[in-house]
């Protein structure tokens, strides 16, 4: 399986561990009866759960604009040089961009999001180069 795709697997990884993470905190700090329930009413959580929702948000953001260019390379037949550092960087940084945006460090989580953001646009690149 080329790399690219194995990247895309991956990357759905990643949303589910976010998705895992930001819906357990939440839980933490909403309760079990209102994440049982109809959530009818809304709660807000603070702190960590907070971060883990908005980092969820973000990666919901991002991993459709890459798993479209990762498809479109693909069925294009335009896997090569590009494809491959851009799939590793987006990849690499949306792993990356979780546990700091969690723990609430500033700017190194911005060069995280920049990196993966540099992925997609060299990812993208491959349909025209």
């Amino acid at each position: 399986m080329a790399f690219e795709l194995q990247m895309l697997g991956v990357a759905v990884l990643i949303g589910l561990v976010h998705l895992l993470a930001a819906a357990l905190a939440g839980a933490g700090q909403r309760g079990l009866k209102w994440s049982a329930g109809p959530r009818d009413e809304r709660l807000e959580v603070d702190g960590v759960a907070a971060r883990l929702e908005r980092a969820f948000a973000n990666f919901r953001e991002s991993f459709p604009l890459f798993a479209v260019a990762v498809l479109v390379a693909y069925l294009g037949g335009r896997f090569g040089t590009l494809t491959l550092v851009g799939s590793g960087l987006y990849v690499g940084g949306r792993i990356a961009f979780l546990p700091l945006y969690a723990l609430g460090v500033p700017w190194v989580r911005s060069i995280a999001w920049c990196v993966s953001f540099t992925g997609i646009i060299l990812t993208l690149l491959a349909l025209v180069v």
